[in-house]
C-alpha cells in the first residue's frame, strides 16, 4: 500500500475520533478533519504546478501543521524531504542541492534559516510557510484557497504502487556528507505492516505520544501508529517533567524515545509523582540501551518497556524485543536479553558476517547484514555506494554484533567504533554497558585514544554525580577484564551528540586525537 493509505486504515477505523492534539497548541483535529485538510492540500499542490513524486522538504519542529504537511506530501504522492532543525545550515543546503529539491513547507519558527537556504539552493524555488504569511511566501491557507476545484488522480495501482518513493531519506552523515536512502512504498509498507503487528492490541484506546523528532524515528511510529486509529498527542521537544505530565493527563499507552531521553527520564526528579500505568509500549530505538538502565527502566513504567533495532537503509524494526522478554529479563529470566535488540521481524533475513562474506555460527563477531523487503532500494544517484553496502549479496549495516543459540541478537559495536589495543578487539558499547551500570553514572561514551605501547587505550567520557575515575576504572575491570577496563576517564557535562541524537564518537575522537598524538 502506498503511505497515506495507512493513514486512510486509521481514519475508516473512527473518522470521529481524535487523531492529533498539539499540546503547545492545544489544537484538536479529528481523523475525517485531518483527511480533509491533507486532501485540500494535496489539490493545492498540483494547482501550483507540482508534478508526480517530486520532492518535497518539510522544515520545523514538531507540531500538528508538520504532521498534517508530511500526510498531504504522501496524499499527493510527493516524495518526503526531512530537514533535521538541528543541522548547521550548510549540511542542509548541501543535501537538498544533492537531491534537488524543488518545494519546501516550513514553519516560520525556521525563517532565518529558510532565507539562507533559499540562496544556496537554486533548485529550491516554490515556498509555502505552514503558519503565516512571510514575504512572498503564502501561508498554508492562502495556499490551499489556490485549489480551485482541482481534483487528485488515483496514484496507486492494484498492487499499491509498490516502487513509488515515499521519501529521501539521509543518512547520518557522521563520516561524511548524508547519503540520500531511497525509500519505496514497498520498504516502507513493510515497516509500517511489521510496526503494527509488533505494537497492536493490549488496549482499545490506543494514544501515542510524539515528542522525539517527526523527521526521524517518531514519524514512522506516529503514522505506524495512526494506522491503527491511536490518537498522537504531539509536543513541540522533549522535556522530562512536561512528558511525564503528559503520559498522566492524555493516558499515553505508546511513546517512542531514543535511550537518551530514557536516561533523563530516569534522573528526573518528577519521576514517581506522574501516573504511567497506562503505558503499553515505550519503544526504544536508536542506539543501544544500557542493560542496567532498562532493568530501571521496567521498574519506574512497569512491563511496557521494549526495544527495535534498525537504521535508514532497513528501518525502524529489522529486529525486536517485545515488552514481555524485557520485563521477563528484568525479573531474572535469561537477564542478559536486557542487552539484547531481540530476534528478526518477519519480513527479514538477518545474519553476522565476517569480512570475507562468511556467514558465522551462533555466539561469533561479525557484521549485521540483512535481506528482504525492508530493505531500502538503494542510495540516490550514488550507484558505487549502493553496491558496496550490498556486497556479497546482502545489505551491510556496519554494525557489529552477535547471536545467541535462541536467535537473539547483541549489538557490540559501530565497526568504526571498534578499540584495537594492543591486537585485541574491544567493543565501545560493551564497556558502556558496564561503566552505567555504576548508580552515579548517567552516560558513558568509550572511544579509543592513542597509545604508544598498544596503539589504542580505552577512554570512557561519563557524565556522573560523586563517583571518581578510579572507582569507575576499578568496576570496569573487576567485570570485564583489565584489556577492556578504561585506562582513562574524562568527567563532562554533557556527551556530544549528532543532530540525530546519537553519540558523536568522531567528534569525541577529535577531542583527544591530533594526528595520531593525544591532545593534552
Amino acid at each position: 500500500m502506498r503511505s497515506i493509505d495507512y493513514f486512510d486504515r486509521g481514519h475508516d477505523l473512527d473518522p470521529h475520533r481524535p487523531a492529533l492534539i498539539d499540546v503547545a497548541s492545544d489544537e484538536r483535529l479529528t481523523f475525517a478533519e485531518v483527511k480533509l485538510r491533507t486532501e485540500r492540500i494535496a489539490a493545492a499542490l498540483y494547482a501550483a504546478g507540482f508534478a508526480n513524486q517530486q520532492p518535497i522538504a518539510l522544515y520545523g519542529t514538531n507540531s500538528a501543521a508538520i504532521m498534517i504537511a508530511l500526510l498531504a506530501i504522501w496524499r499527493a504522492n510527493g516524495i518526503w524531504v526531512p530537514v533535521n532543525t538541528r543541522n548547521a545550515v550548510d549540511a542542509n543546503a548541501a543535501y537538498l542541492n544533492y537531491v534537488r529539491c524543488k518545494w519546501m513547507f516550513y514553519h516560520s519558527s525556521m525563517a532565518t534559516d529558510v532565507a539562507a537556504l533559499r540562496q544556496a539552493v537554486p533548485t529550491l524555488t516554490r515556498f509555502v510557510c505552514l503558519d503565516r504569511a512571510l514575504g512572498e511566501d503564502p501561508s498554508l491557507e492562502e495556499f490551499v484557497a489556490t485549489t480551485g476545484g482541482t481534483t487528485l488522480p488515483d496514484f496507486s495501482d492494484p498492487f499499491g504502487a509498490p516502487d513509488d518513493v515515499v521519501g529521501l531519506f539521509p543518512t547520518g552523515g557522521t563520516t561524511g556528507p548524508s547519503k540520500g536512502v531511497v525509500v519505496t512504498n514497498s520498504g516502507w509498507g513493510t515497516m509500517l505492516e511489521t510496526l503494527g503487528t509488533a505494537v497492536a492490541g493490549k488496549t482499545d484506546d490506543p494514544v501515542s505520544l510524539v515528542v522525539a523528532p517527526i523527521t526521524h524515528a517518531a514519524g514512522p511510529v506516529a503514522l505506524g501508529t495512526l494506522a491503527l486509529g491511536a490518537t498522537q498527542v504531539i509536543l513541540p521537544g522533549f522535556d522530562a517533567a512536561q512528558v511525564l505530565e503528559t503520559i498522566a493527563a492524555h493516558r499515553v499507552t505508546h511513546m517512542y524515545l531514543p535511550p537518551t531521553a530514557l536516561y533523563v527520564l530516569l534522573g528526573a526528579p518528577e519521576l514517581g509523582r506522574h501516573d504511567v500505568s497506562s503505558l503499553r509500549f515505550f519503544i526504544l530505538v536508536g542506539s543501544p540501551v544500557s542493560p542496567e538502565k532498562l532493568r530501571q527502566a521496567v521498574e519506574a513504567f512497569g512491563p511496557c518497556m521494549c526495544q527495535a533495532y534498525g537504521q535508514v537503509e532497513s528501518p525502524m524494526i529489522t529486529t525486536w524485543l517485545p515488552p514481555e522478554t524485557v520485563a521477563a529479563a528484568a525479573a531474572g529470566v535469561h537477564p542478559e536479553r536486557l542487552a539484547s535488540c531481540g530476534r528478526p521481524t518477519r519480513s527479514v533475513q538477518v545474519a553476522i558476517m565476517d569480512d570475507a562474506g562468511a556467514l558465522l555460527p551462533d555466539g561469533e563477531r561479525g557484521e549485521i547484514v540483512v535481506r528482504g523487503l525492508l530493505v531500502s532500494k538503494e542510495y540516490f544517484d550514488l550507484p558505487d555506494a549502493t553496491a558496496e553496502a550490498r556486497t556479497f549479496g546482502w545489505h551491510h549495516t556496519g554494525d557489529v554484533a552477535y547471536r545467541d543459540a535462541h536467535g537473539f541478537f547483541y549489538i557490540v559495536d559501530r565497526k568504526k567504533d571498534m578499540v584495537v589495543t594492543g591486537g585485541f578487539n574491544v567493543f565501545t558499547a560493551e564497556v558502556e554497558a558496564a561503566v552505567t551500570e555504576l548508580a552515579e553514572v548517567r552516560e558513558c561514551a568509550v572511544i579509543g585514544v592513542p597509545h604508544e605501547k598498544w596503539g589504542e587505550a580505552v577512554h570512557a567520557i561519563v557524565v556522573a554525580d560523586g563517583i571518581d575515575a578510579a572507582t569507575i576504572i576499578a568496576h570496569a575491570k573487576a567485570r570485564l577484564g583489565g584489556v577492556k577496563a578504561p585506562k582513562s576517564v574524562t568527567f563532562v557535562t554533557e556527551i556530544a551528540r549528532t543532530p540525530a541524537g546519537k553519540m558523536d564518537k568522531k567528534a569525541l575522537r577529535a577531542d583527544h586525537w591530533r594526528g595520531d598524538r593525544l591532545v593534552n
